[in-house]
């Protein structure tokens, strides 16, 4: 699992300083992923806070290699990513399809990655029984 292992590192690098930034200029970053509307900076800061949470358990799973996760990295974002397709419909808001954007690149990198490396061990399994 060693090119999926590596593609967390992707996830880890865009969810921790997101949220660092969403928690210290939530206005800077929601203008800088391309928003057309202003949001109250609570809410704004609180999903920072959620963020980063949520990177030092991604952290936590690349530092100890724990690969019976590295699939539900892939479901929480593809539903993750069904939400922020339907925000990007509704409002109309560039910012949710660029988040998306990032999320979907990430959900691809990860899902490639899974399925070479299952196919790897696949073979070698093949090879190591014969």
């Amino acid at each position: 699992m060693r090119r999926t292992h590596l593609s967390l590192y992707y996830l880890a690098g865009y969810i921790l300083p997101s949220g660092i930034l969403l928690l210290f200029a939530p206005t800077f970053v929601t203008g800088l992923l391309l928003s057309n509307q202003v949001y109250d900076e609570a809410p704004l800061r609180l999903a920072g806070l959620v963020l980063i949470a949520l990177g030092v358990f991604i952290v936590q799973l690349i530092r100890h290699h724990v690969e019976v996760m590295y699939t539900t990295t892939l479901v929480v974002r593809s539903i993750l990513s069904l939400g922020l397709l339907a925000l990007a419909i509704s409002t109309g808001n560039p910012f949710f399809a660029v988040v998306l954007a990032v999320v979907l690149f990430g959900v691809l990198l990860t899902g490639v990655s899974y399925v070479l490396d299952r196919r790897d061990a696949a073979t070698t399994a093949v090879a190591a029984a014969a």
